[in-house]
């Protein structure tokens, strides 16, 4: 391996751990057809109905992904390191396009993984598929409480509850 390689192994290992689980030989197949990406700050990854083909993994920075109109944007979630865009793994996993943006938000380097890779390490790799469907878990259940509290509690509690989670001091 060479010193690049064994320090992105390095990277994978620490932010990836036991929830991507790839063993000495399935990390050996991520490098060799994986792609390192250093992208700056504002540069789109991926515009709603374009296709998906490839599965990144977030070393530096921040990606910002959302859903836009004619007249206004919902951010969805950002992605950072050590986590996985679970809208990639959506499409990849359905064979869709992506119904949402992502944006570079902080300066990124990002390891991505072509799709053949995706799917033969979802097909053969049980901790990397348990990683991957362990984002739609932890998506729906955010979901899911977004939904409980928006159906279910009043506006004012919702507004006072997000402010006494921001701390003493609301900035």
């Amino acid at each position: 391996m060479t010193a690049d390689a064994v320090e992105l192994a390095a990277a994978l290992r620490t932010l990836y751990p036991a929830r991507v689980g790839l063993g000495e030989a399935a990390l050996g197949r991520v490098l060799a057809h994986a792609q390192v990406l250093q992208v700056p700050a504002g540069t789109s990854m991926f515009g709603e109905g374009s296709p998906c083909r490839q599965f990144p993994l977030v070393l530096e920075g921040s990606i910002r992904v959302a859903k836009t109109s004619d007249d206004r944007e919902l951010q969805l979630y950002r992605v950072s390191p050590g986590e996985s865009c679970v809208l990639t793994s959506s499409c990849l996993v359905g064979g869709r396009d992506y119904p949402a943006s992502g944006v570079v938000e902080r300066d990124a380097r990002l390891v991505v993984l072509p799709k053949p890779v995706f799917d033969e390490l979802l097909a053969t790799h049980a901790p990397f598929r348990q990683y991957v469907f362990s984002l739609f878990a932890e998506r729906l259940t955010d979901m899911m409480a977004l939904v409980e509290a928006v159906a279910f509690h009043k506006l004012d509690r919702r507004i006072a509850a997000a402010l006494l989670g921001r701390g003493k001091v609301v900035g």
